[in-house]
């Protein structure tokens, strides 16, 4: 089975971490290249089909501009922190139409001590939120078995870092997952040890992690009218 990622690919983010400006990085960008985006772009070449068996929707575009790598540099325009580079990578799976209308995806993050997949709507505007909400208050049984079923829950935590005090407005407070009519984010996570991001078993375990996460996605999905 093919390796990834390694123990410089946690290093080399741990040392940008602690010099973080742009002297540094361009001294250091060919250990970037092959440490963390290299290996990146190998693995979304390889969860490839696996995407394909799941949804002909989703893509894992390996293009180092404009496909699943976030970029590492950060957008300090409206940020206290100017540091001018993420002290991580990330990448995503994402719907063909992206660009068209705000839909979920499938993330995996890489950075040392915590590295996590998960899958989607991660600060969705007001109308996906409301689109979201009004979709679980229409469609509860489906909810139930997407989002609290046995076999995501025994895999993946839904997200609650950030929820709303109160309900939102016109919805019921004694309906079955008010908590989750409460929520801004829509994602189910789980952290993935160093040693498994570094092994061999890496896509064996994302091909089932990602299976387990498409019921997920494929109900947010019909909340916003969007192909699965």
């Amino acid at each position: 089975m093919p390796t990834y990622f390694s123990a410089a690919s946690f290093k080399f983010l741990r040392s940008l971490a602690r010099n973080n400006n742009r002297d540094w990085f361009h001294a250091h960008k060919a250990d970037y290249e092959a440490h963390v985006r290299g290996p990146f772009q190998r693995l979304l070449i390889d969860l490839q089909p696996i995407v394909a068996e799941l949804s002909p929707h989703f893509r894992a575009d390996p293009k180092a501009m404009g496909g699943s790598l976030f970029r590492i540099h950060r957008d300090t325009r409206f940020a206290n922190d100017k540091s001018p580079y993420k002290s991580w990578q990330g990448a995503r799976v994402f719907h063909a139409r992206r660009r068209e209308i705000e839909a979920p995806s499938f993330y995996l993050h890489l950075q040392g001590g915590n590295c996590f997949v998960g899958a989607g709507l991660w600060h969705p505007g007001p109308d996906t939120v409301r689109r979201v909400r009004h979709f679980i208050l229409d469609n509860p049984a489906s909810w139930k078995s997407a989002a609290h079923g046995q076999r995501l829950r025994r895999r993946f935590d839904l997200d609650d870092s950030e929820m709303l005090v109160r309900m939102p407005s016109g919805f019921p407070s004694e309906f079955e997952f008010a908590d989750d009519l409460r929520r801004k984010n829509f994602v189910a996570l789980r952290p993935l040890d160093d040693a498994v991001v570094t092994g061999p078993g890496l896509l064996k375990t994302l091909r089932t992690d990602l299976a387990t996460l498409a019921p997920f996605v494929d109900y947010l999905c019909a909340a916003l009218d969007l192909e699965f």
